[in-house]
């Protein structure tokens, strides 16, 4: 073997595989997270807490942020131990293609779920300003600065999967990141 075959083989093992999304029946994320674990997969299902109140009682659930849906890595190269998994429908796809989901949008929702900050679902949003956190465990991350109330909320998005969720912020945490400026072409010359 020569030296660039050993690099290439070596950068081979270091690749991480692409995370997917798995569409699961309704209320089945957990029990479809935990037999993929078991299968060998590396699977994420973000979960938040909600008060639920009821005429005689109010308990606090721990729900998926994004119900239906369970983060799957390896599900690219292993399609049908993923798919023969009970309570799984379909892992998301355009056409024949599995759609990947970005590093960085599933790394911004873990850290934001592992730093235990206040998250719940938000509605999908594609305007507003985009905002990147300067400071604190959540430094880097990058979303959609939104207010509710008094309060400032930085809503992340899975763009493939149409859904948002918010986490509460302080905004002296945030500075807007610079947007670049439209390229505009000259108009060619009409010639008379």
């Amino acid at each position: 073997m020569q030296v660039t075959d050993l690099h290439r083989l070596e950068c081979q093992e270091n690749v991480r595989p692409p995370w997917c999304a798995v569409y699961t029946r309704h209320q089945h994320e957990r029990a479809v997270g935990e037999m993929l674990e078991a299968k060998g997969f590396e699977v994420f299902l973000p979960l938040y807490e909600s008060m639920r109140r009821w005429k005689d009682r109010k308990k606090l659930l721990s729900l998926p942020l994004f119900p239906c849906y369970v983060f799957v890595r390896g599900a690219l190269d292993r399609r049908l131990p993923v798919m023969t998994t009970p309570g799984v429908h379909m892992i998301i796809s355009r056409g024949e293609r599995v759609v990947t989901l970005p590093d960085e949008e599933v790394e911004a929702i873990r850290r934001t779920v592992e730093a235990q900050f206040r998250v719940e679902p938000h509605p999908f949003l594609r305007c507003g300003e985009r905002v990147r956190v300067i400071r604190g465990s959540l430094e880097g991350v990058e979303g959609v600065l939104t207010r509710k109330k008094n309060l400032c909320r930085l809503v992340l998005s899975v763009q493939m999967l149409a859904q948002s969720v918010a986490v509460e912020i302080d905004s002296l945490d945030v500075a807007p990141i610079e947007q670049k400026p439209p390229v505009i072409l000259p108009l060619a010359r009409r010639s008379a």
